[in-house]
């Protein structure tokens, strides 16, 4: 018929509505799950096809099923109206099974023993708090079998989840009263106690099983024969019933039952087909008229929900307890006259107290909490406020001092609130303690700073304001208000003021430059600002915005300060800059700056005309600017030792002077004295290198030609001495030798003469013997100016003796910019010496060392050192020249490495030491330079000169 019906609607309206009779005729034969996953699916689909609708719009098709799915629904909800009675119990296809649901209210639509069965039920669901569920299999009035569920609730539902007891029988099982067999008084009894609590068993006076109910077999899955094996081994019939670690417990006190007859009361777990559950067991004995006893009968009440719900409730109490001791607060509870009853632990450990030690005979709790933990400034007010609120029932909130177990008050703010009942009556206080006194230290010195900002920026000689994006003005200083005359004022009319101060030259630059807050950026302004005495001063005005973590502005802070005094200063430092510079470009020399690394920065006017080229014109030729510089200004045969000096110069710090060949911009080469000192700043680190450049052409060849000069003179004073002395020498030898001549010619005639004049003879030949001594005289005379004797010879101190050297040569060294450095070691003992001599040979080493310039980096050096070593003292003459090119013939006579020169005077030198008994030598000094070394001896006498032949006479002394 639904068929029939739909299929003439889908003829009439060409809609999918002529399935909705099909659909409803499905729907009212389903029932249970099924029917709720069938609504479930169609108000899915429903939902789906409604939102395609509003999506795609009004479209046929969506249009149809819209409508199809809502009849669907519709007939849905009708179905589940229909009451649960009126649904045919009919088998299901190929299956056979019938599926029924009861409760208390729906036993009338069963049989007498499914009453009697579900009866049982509900008593067990009663007393367990566990559904129970029996599912039997049943033969119908066709002659099919089917499967039945009977259901039993509870009357509470719990909380946990805890699966129903369902086990499965036979429909004849289901009346625990169909028994064939004669009861015994236990079973009886057993059978009673099962109608008032849904399950009771017997045992014999041994202890074997009589009688277990049927639902209790099939829940338990065994049978009381089997349970009866255990027997057997001398176990209890309990036995595979009992939890292992319960059964020695247990069996204990079963025995203990069956041997005395007293009650069997135990509390243990039970092994069901589905796994161990609790359940309160108690047994007693049942007796004969004459006291024996004739059986056992009892029950086991299902406690696993209520052990489960205990453990849930002990777990949740432990939970709720935790949190309340591990909570980072302070929980107090007050009885609902104030009296405490609860600290939890962070409370309990910060008194270092509980509740317990409160009591006192002086008075209550809370008055003996006041008096020990509040401080006492702060005790009648927290009294009051709580007094106030336990009165009132109104919550309690308070800030004070709380003391801690250590002695230490700390900032607390407490809170509480009133519990009360569902009737409405107060019952306890519950309260919250928190510790602020890190917070409460923290304002304190906010506002402490705050304080202190305000007076400092008031005391500052500056003004300060701020406002806010939207033109709010948040702060104006004090300062800043006298000054304008203002006292609260908007941003409008503070900035309006504002700029009447400002001189009408400077108003349209400031202007501009306030614009600047709408680009967000940060500016600045100078300007001259009015002052009360009618003139202005230059004010330095600066403003930046404060960002959120965004990037967006939240606000802009402008400062003022007076730079009047700073800019008349500056006006005077560029004035003075200016006379500076003009002072250095009309100096008559040339002036130059470099870096710390030597890198040219500044050149004079002067310079620059010079060279020709600016500072940076050479740059990129080098590697450095330094580099590039000196290839192009430094002579050739110059530019190594420049390098040098100069790089020894930046190394050390040491000041740089050296005269070179500098290249003029027309390409000739001038001869220029460079003098370069290092700029240090108050700790001494080099900042600057200063230098001057002085040209010394002209005086170079002056003073070249003043040497060929003074050499010219000197070849011509030598020969002019030459000749004089050859003059002297011939005059006073030739007198005696004229006489020599003239005698022996006299003696020659009176020897001749015939007779020989002997006596005549005789007298010419004794004047040809005094001329002749004459003459020898004369030699000797000439000869005492080359040869020493010990005559002069005095005790002298060495150290006095190179002191005179040194002045006599200092004007020297400093002209030759020679450093002299003279080491004696002290306490030298006095040697007898020609101090005139010593001197002479120490001038004569130490001139040729400072003629002998220098030779690498650095600085001319010239030193002196005299020591004692064992019997001699020790003189050495040490330069840092070019040195020598040979140690072996530089005391030959004659011998000279200088175009000017005699060489003569390192002979005579040596001459003069080994008349003193000493020695002389020459060896190369490292790395650079020569060493001329002498020693004198200590305590003895220069040797007397080498006498004469015998047949000639010696020179007085």
């Amino acid at each position: 018929m639904a068929l029939l019906v739909g299929a003439i609607i889908l003829f009439l309206s060409e809609t999918m509505l002529g399935f909705v009779p099909a659909v409803a005729t499905i729907l009212l034969s389903v029932r249970g799950r099924t029917l709720r996953l069938v609504q479930l699916g169609i108000l899915t689909a429903f939902v789906c096809a409604l939102l395609i609708l509003l999506v795609v719009g009004r479209q046929p098709t969506a249009v149809d099923a819209v409508l199809f799915l809502g009849a669907s629904l519709c007939t849905v909800l009708a179905s589940a109206l229909v009451p649960m009675a009126s649904r045919p119990l009919d088998a299901e296809i190929g299956r056979g099974r019938d599926s029924r649901e009861t409760s208390a209210n729906g036993n009338s639509q069963l049989d007498a023993s499914e009453q009697r069965a579900m009866a049982f039920a509900e008593s067990r669901a009663f007393w367990t708090d566990v559904a129970q569920v029996l599912r039997f299999r049943s033969t119908q009035s066709g002659g099919e079998s089917a499967w039945s569920e009977l259901r039993a609730e509870p009357p509470m539902k719990s909380s946990l989840h805890i699966p129903p007891l369902a086990p499965t029988m036979a429909q004849r099982d289901l009346d625990p009263m169909d028994f064939g067999k004669p009861h015994s008084d236990a079973i009886a009894a057993a059978r009673t106690i099962e109608n008032l609590f849904g399950n009771g068993w017997a045992f014999d006076p041994e202890g074997n099983w009589i009688y277990l109910p049927i639902f209790a077999q099939s829940t338990l899955g065994v049978t009381p024969e089997e349970l009866n094996t255990s027997r057997s081994d001398g176990s209890i019939a309990w036995k595979r019933l009992l939890h292992p670690k319960e059964y020695d417990r247990v069996a204990a006190a079963w025995q203990h039952s069956l041997d005395t007859g007293e009650p069997f009361n135990s509390e243990f777990r039970i092994k069901r087909k589905t796994g161990f559950a609790w359940a309160r067991t108690a047994a007693r004995a049942s007796r004969s008229a004459d006291g024996k006893i004739t059986g056992w009968y009892g029950t086991s009440i299902d406690i696993d929900v209520h052990r489960k719900t205990v453990d849930a409730l002990r777990d949740r109490e432990q939970e709720l307890l935790e949190i309340v001791n591990f909570v980072p607060s302070n929980l107090w509870r007050l009885q609902p006259d104030g009296e405490p009853t609860f600290f939890n632990k962070p409370m309990v450990e910060f008194l270092g107290m509980d509740v317990g030690e409160l009591d006192s005979a002086d008075g209550t709790r809370l008055e003996a909490m006041i008096r020990l933990a509040v401080h006492p400034e702060d005790q009648e007010r927290f009294s009051a406020e709580l007094a106030q609120s336990l009165s009132s029932g109104q919550g309690f909130s308070s800030q004070y001092r709380l003391r801690r177990h250590d002695g230490v008050y700390r900032w607390m703010s407490s809170r509480a609130a009133a519990l009360h009942d569902r009737n409405g009556r107060l019952v306890q206080w519950n309260g919250l303690c928190l510790d602020i006194d890190d917070q409460v230290r923290v304002e304190e010195a906010l506002k402490r700073s705050e304080w202190h900002l305000q007076q400092l920026i008031d005391a500052l000689p500056v003004h300060v304001c701020s406002w806010t994006p939207e033109g709010e003005l948040l702060y104006v200083s004090r300062r800043y208000l006298d000054e304008l005359g203002l006292s609260t004022v908007n941003l409008s009319e503070f900035a309006k003021t504002a700029l009447e101060y400002v001189h009408p030259e400077d108003v349209g630059s400031v202007e501009a430059s306030l614009r600047g807050v709408e680009s967000g950026s940060a500016f600045s302004i100078r300007y001259r600002r009015k002052i009360p005495d009618g003139g202005y001063r230059w004010t330095d005005g600066r403003f930046e915005p404060l960002r959120d973590e965004a990037g967006h502005i939240t606000e802009w802070f402008g400062l003022s300060i007076d730079v009047d005094d700073e800019m008349v200063v500056q006006e005077a430092l560029r004035e003075n800059e200016r006379s500076l510079k003009e002072l250095v470009e009309t100096l008559p020399t040339m002036i130059y700056c470099a870096t710390t690394e030597g890198k040219p920065i500044y050149r004079s006017r002067k310079l620059q005309e010079f060279l020709g080229f600016g500072i940076e014109d050479k740059d990129g030729l080098r590697a450095s600017r330094l580099e590039g510089t000196l290839d192009a200004i430094i002579h050739p045969d110059d530019l190594d030792a420049v390098r040098q000096r100069y790089a020894y110069s930046l190394r050390t710090g040491e000041p740089y002077v050296m005269k070179h060949r500098l290249r003029r911009y027309d390409g000739e080469y001038r001869w220029v004295e460079t003098r370069t000192a290092a700029m240090r700043n108050t700790e001494g680190a080099i900042i600057q290198w200063n230098g001057v450049c002085v040209d010394i052409d002209d005086w170079v060849r002056d003073q070249e030609q003043l040497g060929l000069a003074q050499r010219n003179l000197a070849r011509a004073s030598q020969a002019a001495s030459l000749a004089e002395l050859t003059a002297s020498i011939a005059h006073e030898v030739g007198q005696p030798l004229a006489a020599v001549v003239s005698s022996s010619d006299a003696s020659h005639r009176w020897l001749s003469a015939d007779p020989p004049n002997v006596e005549r003879a005789l007298k010419a030949l004794e004047r040809v013997m005094r001329s002749a001594e004459t003459t020898m005289d004369v030699f000797n005379r000439v000869r005492a100016l080359f040869k020493h004797s010990n005559d002069a010879k005095q005790p002298s101190s060495i150290k006095e003796v190179v002191g005179l050297a040194r002045e006599l040569l200092t004007e020297d060294a400093i002209r030759r910019d020679v450093r002299l450095d003279v080491t004696i070691e002290p306490d030298l003992p006095s040697i007898a010496l020609d101090r005139v001599q010593i001197q002479q040979v120490l001038v004569n080493l130490m001139r040729n060392g400072l003629e002998a310039g220098y030779h690498g980096t650095g600085r001319a050096r010239l030193s002196i050192d005299a020591r004692r070593e064992g019997a001699v003292i020790k003189i050495a003459v040490r330069d840092n020249g070019p040195g020598l090119v040979s140690t072996d013939r530089v005391f030959e006579p004659f011998f000279t490495t200088k175009s000017d020169g005699m060489g003569m005077g390192l002979a005579i030198c040596k001459s003069i030491v080994e008349a003193h008994g000493g020695r002389l030598w020459a060896e190369a000094s490292e790395p650079t330079g020569a060493a001329f070394i002498f020693t004198l001896p200590l305590g003895t006498v220069a040797p007397e000169p080498e006498a004469e032949p015998s047949d000639l006479p010696q020179p007085a002394k």
